[in-house]
């Protein structure tokens, strides 16, 4: 069984201080004495199944958190129960014996992760072993599952999201305790058995799973799959760029660009960091990075010199806590002075594993940070219509353009077969804000099709999200029913954000 503290009534403030919540209750989960994994798992699943069956009798609303990292308001809950994860943190390698038959993987790919683990300790538990994650976000903070409930991306461009690492999820419900799967199995019936689950082996349903927004369920543990360890090269410089290049990168020509501006060979990673207003007279901040084979010779590299945190949040943290409103030379500054040390094609090489190329951002001040996500084929229509109507409604952020496979989950925003994510990153000021809704009403204006993440600002509601997402939406709203069939049972993970997107 987990151990449950309950730390009582309070006021809980999210990770980037964007929302803030009156908690009935703020519940912490933590790992038991168990040392069998499965039985663990089982112990763990129960005890929150208990909790939730108690919250339902009492029509109490709970958030399951792990690092609360998102800034959309989606994972706060007033007047109800926040319960933390973090300390739920265990990984499990597993063994032959304990696959199904018509697996197609081997054991040693495949990490058991509790819920509560984050990013980094998921990096961690795999480099261990040998392996590697292939894509993540641009953090590593955030708990795993957190990660993948919101479709959190990176820019490997021949990648899809964090989610698409998943191979099953044991989800809890005050009725039951699930493990749901594709229908190609991976875990033998008799190692679910034990982890007190039943099984769902269902394309559809996992498909939702993948990416439920907090929203079918409460998530305890993910069968994630791993690569071979591996290792990437790190360039990044400030450079000017030229209108041309954004046409290169909507075509995909990766390498093109690269050879301009980086190394002579494809890129692994690609990212462009943009002050908007002047994206080609001032220099924007480009990284790069390059796939490289597994050299257990090289050190862990000084802090810095893999770029570690490429958020754009981390960038601009400090000047943002000094001011609160940006314009050229000010914004330009501020991002030189944030990305000061260059790792050029002339410089010794930098090189480590991937879970060295992030590190956690401190939340020095309250950020905006939001994004929309489209078919890169349209970056060339789309981007000086994006870069115009920021500065008509006097943003104040930088730009940041990624790149992404379409990824998989019924509701990935990057669902395109090839994406371009825009960030907005900057001060959470209202210029910010309004810049950010001239460019959603520029794109909407001009029929060019989009979506926003889900732990980002979004200005969302059920309509736009039936709109962007269509068959997907019903057959993620199926799912949850299927999951959970009974209304009271979802309504114990309402909270404000949900009803109004429609997923509760």
């Amino acid at each position: 069984m987990a151990r449950v503290v309950k730390l009582g009534q309070q006021v809980w403030t999210n990770y980037h201080q964007t929302a803030e919540c009156n908690l009935k209750d703020r519940i912490e989960l933590a790992n038991g004495d168990e040392k069998n994994g499965r039985a663990h798992l089982k112990g763990v699943a129960e005890t929150v199944r208990e909790l939730l069956r108690e919250a339902k009798q009492y029509q109490i609303p709970v958030r399951p958190i792990g690092a609360g990292w998102s800034p959309s308001p989606i994972n706060v809950v007033e007047d109800g129960w926040l319960v933390e994860t973090l300390r739920l943190n265990r990984t499990y390698k597993l063994s032959a014996k304990d696959l199904h038959e018509d697996c197609d993987v081997g054991a040693e790919a495949l990490l058991l992760v509790q819920a509560g683990a984050t990013v980094d300790e998921v990096y961690e538990s795999a480099e261990e072993l040998g392996r590697s994650l292939r894509t993540g976000g641009a953090s590593n903070g955030q708990s795993f599952a957190g990660a993948c409930a919101t479709g959190t991306h990176g820019s490997v461009w021949r990648e899809g999201g964090i989610q698409d690492h998943v191979r099953a999820v044991q989800l809890v419900t005050p009725e039951r305790i699930l493990w749901i799967a594709p229908r190609k199995a991976v875990l033998s019936d008799a190692f679910v058995a034990q982890t007190g689950s039943e099984i769902i082996r269902n394309d559809r349903i996992f498909a939702a799973a993948q990416i439920h927004v907090g929203a079918m369920g409460f998530v305890t543990a993910m069968l994630i799959e791993t690569d071979p360890v591996f290792m990437v090269q790190n360039i990044q410089k400030a450079a000017k760029i030229k209108r041309e290049h954004i046409d290169w990168l909507c075509r995909g020509e990766f390498k093109k660009f690269s050879c301009e501006f980086g190394l002579h060979e494809e890129p692994y990673f690609q990212q462009l960091i943009m002050n908007p207003f002047d994206p080609f007279d001032k220099k924007s901040l480009l990284r790069f990075l390059y796939k490289r084979p597994f050299d257990a010779s090289i050190p862990p590299p000084p802090p810095g010199d893999m770029g570690a945190g490429y958020d754009a949040l981390t960038l601009l943290g400090k000047a943002m806590a000094e001011s609160d409103w940006f314009k050229g030379e000010i914004l330009q500054l501020a991002m030189e002075q944030a990305y000061p040390k260059n790792r050029d094609v002339d410089d010794p090489p930098a090189i480590a594993t991937w879970g060295h190329t992030t590190e956690e951002h401190a939340p020095i001040a309250s950020l905006f940070n939001g994004s929309v996500t489209m078919d890169r084929s349209k970056l060339s229509e789309a981007f000086d219509l994006i870069i115009d109507s920021f500065r008509r409604g006097g943003g104040g952020t930088v730009v940041t353009l990624r790149f992404v496979r379409q990824a998989q989950g019924l509701l990935v925003p990057a669902h395109w077969p090839d994406n371009v994510v825009i960030d907005f990153d900057g001060p959470n000021v209202e210029s910010s804000h309004q810049g950010y809704k001239k460019v959603v009403e520029a794109l909407d204006d001009a029929g060019i099709a989009f979506t926003r993440h889900w732990g980002k600002t979004n200005n969302l509601d059920e309509r736009r999200v039936k709109r962007d997402y269509e068959q997907n939406f019903a057959n993620w709203k199926w799912a949850q029913a299927q999951v959970m069939p009974d209304a009271a049972d979802r309504r114990v993970f309402a909270n404000d954000e949900l009803v109004k997107l429609g997923l509760i």
